[in-house]
């Protein structure tokens, strides 16, 4: 059935109508009209100025349910809903795989007693709903919501809404009762041994394993060996025992590391092998800090000189792939430290060769340049070349063998 040409011109008419008293009508009267609500408002008064032209009992049909369901929306809408709302955490860093509890109270903090509502809860892009029974004076309700992390993320948790109204959504009434609190989902890590190269005898550094004749970390004595240093000589003792004592000492090194990670998708087959990439990197990173070794680390734009490995694993739960990034990881990696003594980049499986070999070739001469890519279809393996060394890790839990090994 065709619609008439007046009929047509009537409800371009109505709409334009609406659409004017829309933008002309009060903010809280917008807010409490959803926007299906006022499409059915629309077509309810169309059909009810259309019916008596027509004649058509369709339309009175049409135009009375609209009607009813829209004050129907008002009347479910009515009631106090004056609450006050807080939220707290169990936990507002976490791990992957791990889960935290979302402590909720609403309260009705004034003299009247409120009705029952509807809470809606954000956690990231999804929703919890959950509902609020009706509270009386000065009464409050808790619940508790837990979610597990499944993916690495600076997670938004709020704010918490309260919202009153039909279950169709024409009408409701929603109002904001609570901040939003960010929870740090922090990528996988292991524990990895580090490895001791950097700048010998340097005021700054840290003691090695190493035992030798001249630094600045005074280790112990031993006798005189034909060869020795006579300004190394421990006199004092030397007199007590009567044989020549030569002091010995921690060598010293300055490690300064420099991490890069590769973010631009080109280089992963997915996200998972891009996951275990954020996970090697921020194992390396989060080992360097505990180490007490400087550490400054890039990925993409993003850079991170954090001193303390929850800091820095906090920044790590913010990376993400970037089809945008540099292709030139040795620019970005110089400008930001160009006075490295450990160089690490990390990629993916899909990496060319020629291009890693090129970054390779640019780092200072002085220092060490070790390229870790991740490929879960190759087994463990270490290649030195010319300037660097590259290391194969098929997956994070094997990242260990290999920080051993280059050891």
């Amino acid at each position: 059935m065709t619609m008439p040409p007046a009929l047509l011109r009537f409800f371009r008419k109505a709409r334009r109508w609406l659409g004017r008293a829309r933008k002309a009508a009060p903010g809280w009267l917008t807010s409490y009209v959803s926007p299906l609500g006022w499409c059915v408002l629309a077509l309810g008064v169309a059909s009810l100025a259309a019916f008596p032209a027509l004649g058509w009992h369709e339309l009175l049909v049409i135009a009375v349910i609209a009607l009813v369901m829209e004050a129907a929306g008002l009347v479910m809408s009515l009631g106090n809903t004056s609450f006050k709302a807080t939220l707290g955490l169990s936990e507002s860093r976490i791990t992957v795989g791990e889960s935290v509890d979302v402590d909720v109270e609403v309260a009705n903090p004034g003299k009247v007693p409120t009705v029952s509502a509807t809470g809606e809860l954000p956690l990231g892009e999804a929703r919890k709903t959950f509902r609020i029974p009706a509270l009386a004076p000065g009464k409050s309700k808790r619940q508790q919501v837990r979610f597990r992390a499944a993916t690495r993320a600076v997670l938004p948790v709020g704010p918490l809404s309260i919202r009153k109204g039909d279950p169709f959504g024409l009408i409701r009434h929603e109002q904001s009762l609570s901040e939003t609190i960010d929870v740090y989902i922090h990528p996988r890590t292991v524990r990895l041994s580090t490895l001791s190269s950097g700048l010998a005898r340097d005021l700054e550094g840290g003691p090695t394993e190493q035992v030798v004749d001249d630094d600045l970390d005074f280790y112990g004595l031993r006798e005189y060996r034909p060869g020795d240093d006579m300004r190394n000589v421990h006199w004092l003792s030397s007199a007590k025992t009567g044989t020549l004592m030569i002091r010995q000492y921690d060598a010293t090194k300055r490690t300064d590391t420099s991490l890069t990670l590769a973010c631009n998708p080109a280089a992963y087959p997915g996200e998972r092998e891009f996951e275990t990439a954020v996970s090697v990197a921020a194992s390396i990173g989060a080992q360097c800090l505990v180490d007490d070794r400087p550490l400054v680390c890039r990925a993409s734009t993003r850079e991170s000189r954090a001193t303390h490995p929850t800091r820095f694993l906090d920044w790590c739960s913010g990376i993400t792939p970037d089809a945008d990034e540099d292709p030139n990881l040795a620019s970005a990696t110089l400008e930001g430290s160009p006075n490295a003594s450990f160089y690490f980049f990390v990629t993916g499986s899909l990496a060319d060769f020629e291009a890693l070999r090129r970054v390779a070739a640019t780092m200072p001469g002085e220092s060490v340049c070790v390229i870790f890519q991740v490929d879960p279809s190759q087994d463990v393996s270490i290649r030195r070349y010319d300037g660097f060394t590259l290391a194969s890790v098929d997956q994070l839990e094997n990242l260990p063998l290999v920080m051993e090994a280059l050891r």
